[in-house]
């Protein structure tokens, strides 16, 4: 019996040994890549390329579409922010996706709306709309009204309805700078359409002044599980997705901040109502039709547009958000099985998919395991003390130095938190990470998988606080 235990200890020590040292190595290059871009974008003039590229884009029209369901504290902000952006050809449709709050009431009244007629082409299957609306104080400001159906459903109307051949998908709570469509749009231009879909940096709003749909005063909320959460986002967004994008191996773009080729999304199917990762599904299924009909086309990440959204402040609402996403992830994983490691698909089926099933998928399995390991380890004391002492370190390395890595990163280069007490409360509270916030994380994400096994389905509310300030009344 001892000799099992002992031999169970070695493998599963060398296992999780093996799997910290391929993450550890490939969060490295990573870091290389984001660096090595940031550095090349961090020359040019954005404020000159910004003139440069404006009127150019007539040409490139867009709509943009914000589903909405119990948005009350945070759409009319979203809705002025949109309709301030720096962009020369935009219509902005609102979905209200059954709502039960006072989202669609406010948006009449703040926006004096009518009811009015909009075509559209029906080419998806979506839940029954009831009434459209359009502001006369911004002819280009639509609200349509629909039976609930899911983000994904409102999504789908919203395509059948946009006049544009490019749409922009935003969140309900979600701010936009002034020059971000334009800045997201600038590879779509630039690339003469074979960049079909492309996605901006999302960002933390908690804790910001917003004045009118603009964040006047950028600063770090005082919470530290807001603030663990734009470190997190920081190393997601900066270091995982600028090097997938360099290497054409994007499967997710947020879609809080999003932009698609309408003729791509409708070859697609548009958005998938049975799953619950609607955004990554549609990414996925646009990169398996571009690899199926050999396309010359590509999804790209812009690091530079920014797009500032409100995060979960409690630990409920965290856990019930980080359990969706990851069973999302392994529903659009599972659909597409076929591209794993099929060289038909490139380095999205080569390289993309299988990083995501083992670090992004099954990665919080073991992930969660080596903790488990680590509490045995030291237990059990001799030999297995100094494993135990080793994987504490290789856990400080992957999670500890990426964050503080990801923070410095941000700083030299976008810098959207000038102020360096804010930079220096980020590392700080890095630091304890590997303690408190990844665990937790970890055992979240692998009750999504649970859930995601059992067919558990549910997309659990969002509690917003609004960050607006004399937007809602």
């Amino acid at each position: 019996m001892e000799n099992t235990i002992e031999w169970l200890m070695k493998f599963f020590g060398g296992v999780i040994f093996i799997y910290m040292a391929v993450v550890i190595l490939a969060y490295s290059g990573m870091f290389l890549f984001a660096f090595l871009d940031l550095k090349r974008q961090r020359r040019l003039d954005r404020r000159e390329l910004d003139d440069r590229f404006i009127d150019a884009f007539y040409s490139k029209p867009v709509t943009i579409l914000v589903p909405a369901y119990n948005e009350e504290a945070g759409v009319v902000g979203s809705i002025h922010s949109l309709l301030n952006l720096n962009y020369p050809q935009t219509e902005l449709l609102v979905i209200d996706d059954g709502s039960t709050d006072r989202t669609a009431e406010m948006v009449i009244r703040r926006f004096d709306m009518v009811r009015a007629d909009k075509p559209s082409e029906s080419r998806l299957d979506t839940r029954r709309v009831l009434d459209v609306y359009r502001s006369r104080i911004h002819p280009n400001l639509w609200l349509i009204k629909k039976e609930n159906g899911g983000k994904g459903d409102a999504l789908n109307v919203g395509i059948n309805f946009a006049r544009y051949p490019y749409f922009c998908t935003i969140d309900g709570d979600s701010i936009l700078d002034g020059n971000s469509l334009l800045r997201v749009m600038k590879p779509i231009m630039t690339s003469g359409g074979k960049v079909v879909a492309a996605g901006g940096n999302v960002r933390i709003v908690n804790g910001m002044a917003v004045d009118h749909g603009v964040v006047s005063d950028i600063r770090l909320s005082g919470r530290p599980l807001v603030v663990m959460q734009v470190v997190e986002y920081l190393r997601a967004f900066l270091m995982g997705r600028i090097a997938l994008s360099r290497l054409n191996m994007v499967l997710i773009i947020s879609g809080a901040f999003s932009v698609f080729s309408k003729k791509y999304a409708f070859e697609a199917g548009g958005y998938n109502t049975e799953t619950i990762g609607e955004d990554m599904e549609m990414v996925v299924k646009i990169q398996r039709l571009i690899k199926d009909k050999k396309m010359d086309a590509r999804v790209e990440f812009v690091p530079d547009p920014v797009c500032w959204t409100e995060a979960p402040q409690s630990l409920a609402v965290l856990r019930r958000q980080r359990r969706r996403w990851h069973q999302g992830l392994l529903e659009s994983l599972w659909r597409h099985r076929a591209m794993t490691l099929n060289p038909k698909y490139g380095t999205v089926g080569m390289l993309s998919i299988p990083y995501f099933w083992l670090v992004e998928c099954l990665g919080p399995l073991i992930e969660l395991g080596g903790y488990l390991y680590v509490i045995a380890a030291f237990f059990m004391g001799g030999i297995y003390y100094e494993y135990a002492v080793l994987l504490m370190l290789l856990f400080i390395l992957y999670g500890t130095v990426f964050s503080i890595g990801s923070v410095l990163l941000e700083s030299w280069s976008l810098n959207a938190f000038p102020k360096r007490r804010d930079v220096l409360r980020m590392m700080a509270l890095s630091l304890t990470e590997v303690v408190w916030y990844k665990p937790l994380t970890l055992f979240w994400r692998v009750e999504g998988l649970v859930r995601s096994m059992f067919r558990i389905r549910s997309w659990g509310d969002m509690e917003r606080v609004g960050a607006t300030k004399g937007m809602s009344e």
